[in-house]
């Protein structure tokens, strides 16, 4: 007799047989709730992607507000060129073409003042530009009769697509006009084409030019005077921030070599993101070079007038990945195979961080002119002991020669190998050997930093921190001095009493 009974877990039913087997009841599912859990799962998944979108959102808002400000005033600058279609008096004016401001709006406002300039005199340049040719090749075909009208548009169309086309791989056209270029495709191909259609061409090619000039200057007085973001301050930033990686990551190269069987504490060693700092140098050139373009259009903001070197910004920039790429070549010294003995680390670790420490002192202190925009008046003694120190170091390698015998340098497998036991092996030695050549090219690279930016303290006439000190010290003395002429007349007056 068969009995039903319930697992106290309450997870499921079975049933006992007369023969004191059990079997499970499992409950058959069918198509529809199957579904139901699938549709259960998938949105569950779901919501859980949405969430994780809105908090990745929430975190890159956080970590730059001014992304959020660049979001609230493009919504705003939408908002105020959509105006022209409730504006009878303007919409009127431009007809249909209203549409072309809300479109300029759109493709050129850009996150900084620099960027926003050069994509509105692109695309001003270049919409008039096709503008004027388009309205020059519709009145030579339209002399020329019906029969070769359509062939002269065509052949324009495709000689001048073409050239313009072409231009855009050539590197000085596609840094500074690429946008342009573009645009001028556009408008003639469109002006061009309809204007065998359109009678009123000139006024339809007036009214485009007229809306894109009118979305041009509201994208570049929002940018510019609701909370700026500014190409040039961004590059100035961007090269401080690079220096001073590049001298972490320097420190933090031969730190990492030199730690003697882990003797560093945890605290004490270099993150990776630090460590690996020079390959954000690396990384750069193309960021460098479109915010110098950039920056040379914007008018004078801060401290950086109108004419401000932003060039040698990029020759600094230049010299820097020229030093990065040596650091990259030390930081591969840190995981090579072949590792020098840790006797002979110990014997060149002072000298060798001493060297890098010279070395970055130099680089932050030249990250500091840049930043103050004044003269350091401390670099030429740091460079000073950077020389020295690479002189110290290059006394301890040739002293490295006094620890190999002449027999050392027989081949393997000679009988006279045996003469070699108490001296160091050649192949110990050349790892310390790389490591603190790479250190003195360092060195020489770095004095590149430095003569470039010593002509960008010249040319952008930075002001000596010598004069500033002087200023303030005079101030100090101007504010003495009335005082104790105040002090003298009090004690004239004394006396005149007694």
């Amino acid at each position: 007799m068969a009995h039903q009974e319930k697992e106290t877990s309450g997870l499921e039913w079975r049933i006992t047989l007369g023969d004191g087997s059990s079997k499970s009841l499992v409950p058959e599912t069918g198509p529809i709730s199957r579904i139901w859990m699938g549709l259960k799962g998938l949105m569950a998944g779901l919501v859980l992607k949405v969430l994780k979108f809105f908090n990745k959102a929430w975190d890159i808002g956080v970590d730059d507000p001014r992304k959020v400000i660049h979001c609230l005033k493009a919504g705003m600058a939408l908002t105020i060129v959509s105006l022209v279609y409730f504006t009878r008096p303007l919409y009127e004016g431009v007809g249909g073409n209203a549409m072309w401001a809300v479109m300029t709006v759109v493709v050129v406002f850009e996150n900084t003042v620099g960027a926003t300039i050069s994509k509105s005199l692109n695309r001003v340049i270049g919409t008039t530009l096709a503008g004027f040719l388009a309205f020059g090749v519709h009145w030579v075909a339209s002399q020329s009769g019906q029969k070769f009208e359509p062939l002269i548009i065509g052949a324009s169309v495709f000689l001048l697509a073409t050239a313009a086309t072409f231009s855009r791989f050539i590197p000085s056209v596609k840094a500074r006009f690429d946008y342009g270029a573009l645009i001028f495709i556009l408008t003639f191909s469109l002006v061009a084409v309809s204007g065998y259609r359109v009678d009123k061409l000139f006024a339809l090619a007036h009214q485009r030019i007229s809306t894109i000039i009118i979305g041009t200057c509201l994208c570049i007085l929002v940018t510019m005077f609701i909370c700026p973001i500014w190409a040039g301050q961004e590059l100035h930033a961007l090269i401080c921030r690079n220096m001073d990686k590049l001298a972490g990551s320097l420190d933090g190269c031969v730190e990492e070599y030199f730690d003697h069987n882990g003797e560093l504490k945890d605290s004490d060693k270099h993150p990776d993101k630090k460590l690996l700092g020079y390959k954000c140098v690396l990384n750069s050139k193309t960021t460098e070079e479109s915010m110098a373009n950039f920056a040379r259009l914007e008018p004078a903001h801060g401290r950086f007038n109108f004419k401000h070197p932003w060039q040698q910004y990029l020759k600094i920039g230049a010299s820097m990945r020229s030093c990065a790429y040596s650091i990259e070549a030390l930081n591969s010294c840190i995981d090579s195979e072949n590792q020098a003995p840790e006797f002979i680390k110990k014997h060149m670790s002072n000298v060798c961080l001493n060297v890098s420490s010279n070395s970055s002192c130099v680089i932050k202190e030249l990250a500091k002119t840049i930043k103050t925009l004044k003269k350091s008046s401390s670099i030429d003694f740091l460079v000073e002991e950077m020389s020295s120190a690479v002189q110290d170091l290059q006394n301890e390698i040739k002293s490295l020669s006094n620890l190999l015998s002449p027999a050392e340098l027989i081949l393997p497998g000679s009988k006279e190998t045996e003469k070699t036991t108490s001296t160091i092996h050649l192949l110990e030695v050349l790892p310390v050997v790389i490591l603190s050549s790479l250190l003195i090219d360092i060195s020489s690279r770095i004095q590149d930093i430095v003569k470039t930016v010593e002509e960008l303290a010249n040319v952008a006439e930075f002001k000596a921190e010598a004069d500033d000190k002087a200023k303030q010290n005079q101030a100090n003395i101007n504010r003495i001095v009335p005082s104790q002429q105040n002090d003298d007349q009090q004690t004239m007056k004394a006396l005149e009493r007694v």
